[in-house]
């Protein structure tokens, strides 16, 4: 990973510290935890399943009741992710000045928000709570993480939609290449599935009708509002080595562009998607051909999923490597999609397989990519590439390697 980019892009640029991830935390409804979660992607989502609610969540591992009340289900979730990838990651032990949490989120406090406007306009403006503000705004789970943690470090919070968690970790990366940071915690984490939520989706006829998540499919119609938190502990490499830390990944290139085109549809061709891959592995100093798999965006709707096709096949070729989105159990959970995504892509380096795209059953005939359908595919490991592409034109990729490479 680049520490500095030349005027063209990363021409030039300087090399910078190298990225270990050491600690993997997720929220999600596939499972709670690395192990849960990624059996739970290894198999199809229940039939019925309409909202990718996260079931079996227990808040009051992590706050206390006092404190419960006072902390909306996002910030519930980063907490959780992040304590989870801390206590993976093992004795980080980091300078606290040193140590920095970056994550991502679509709307924040969305829950929250909704609750107190419900009781502003049935019992007045005295009753609405004096913790509105604090507990719906967008930067309270980076906060949250930080204060508990007593890292003092940066601690940012990137909104960038649905890149926001690709983002985010993309942003911790940097400030450990840089030096600044001797360990970071990057993620994202949502929680808006809520009346006013789901409303608005389905009105902008973003949502599946039929209520199956069908990445890449013939029959996609839209896809599934889901909710969650992912997160990784990224150290200076030369630092876990040290300190013997087991580590899953080197996070070795990132980067983020802009369509300029639309406020919900990609642009043409996947023109900004295309760009940002290619400058993600350029962050790497890899070439396309040396990509083993892409964990993609795969949204399941029309639009997003033909763009990502065509974007993909323009950097790799036809068919190019073997692609998954794991949106087709997940669902889409906004700016914690690219957070949990950068989980599953981990994990399928260290269990060396691909999940599959649940949902898809028959490939659209115009997309032309090797596709993971069925069930889990072997793989040796290697570079891989995670895409995130969100509202607004947002685009963010992460390239991966083994430890071993």
């Amino acid at each position: 990973m680049l520490t500095g980019w030349g005027p063209s892009g990363p021409d030039g640029g300087t090399p910078g510290r190298r990225v270990a991830v050491t600690g993997l935390g997720v929220v999600s409804n596939a499972g709670i935890g690395p192990e849960r979660f990624w059996e739970g992607l290894c198999r199809p989502p229940e039939a019925d399943e309409r909202e990718r609610r996260v079931s079996g969540f227990d808040a009051s591992a992590w706050f206390g009741p006092k404190e419960l009340r006072r902390v909306d289900r996002s910030t519930q979730f980063a907490v959780a992710a992040a304590e989870m990838a801390l206590a993976d990651a093992g004795e980080v032990d980091p300078d606290p000045a040193r140590a920095g949490v970056v994550m991502g989120t679509g709307v924040g406090g969305l829950s929250t928000l909704e609750a107190q406007i419900e009781i502003l306009h049935d019992q007045g403006p005295r009753r609405v709570s004096p913790f509105l503000i604090p507990m719906m705004m967008a930067n309270r789970g980076a906060a949250a993480i930080s204060m508990r943690l007593g890292w003092r470090g940066p601690c940012e919070t990137t909104v960038t939609a649905c890149a926001a968690g690709t983002h985010g970790i993309a942003n911790a990366a940097r400030l450990v290449a840089t030096g600044r940071c001797q360990a970071v915690i990057g993620g994202g984490a949502e929680a808006a599935i809520t009346p006013i939520g789901m409303a608005g989706f389905t009105n902008m006829t973003a949502l599946s009708s039929s209520g199956i998540s069908r990445p890449f499919d013939r029959d996609r119609d839209g896809f599934v509002l889901g909710e969650g938190a992912g997160a990784l502990v990224l150290e200076d490499w030369d630092r876990a080595v040290s300190r013997g830390a087991r580590i899953y990944a080197e996070l070795a290139g990132a980067a983020s562009t802009a369509d300029a085109h639309d406020i919900v549809a990609p642009s043409p061709g996947g023109a900004g998607a295309a760009a940002c891959m290619e400058l993600a592995l350029a962050d790497a100093g890899l070439p396309a051909v040396a990509v083993s798999h892409i964990n993609a965006h795969g949204t399941s709707t029309p639009l997003n999923d033909a763009a990502e096709a065509e974007a993909i096949t323009k950097v790799f070729g036809t068919p190019g490597p073997p692609v998954t989105s794991i949106k087709g159990v997940t669902g889409h959970s906004l700016g914690a999609a690219g957070a949990v995504e950068a989980v599953a892509a981990v994990l399928t380096i260290v269990r060396r397989q691909i999940p599959p795209t649940a949902g898809l059953v028959n490939l659209d005939p115009e997309i032309h990519l090797d596709v993971v359908s069925g069930s889990p595919r072997e793989w040796v490991p290697g570079p891989l590439v995670s895409n995130s592409f969100g509202f607004g034109g947002h685009n963010g990729s992460l390239v991966l390697l083994p430890p071993d490479q």
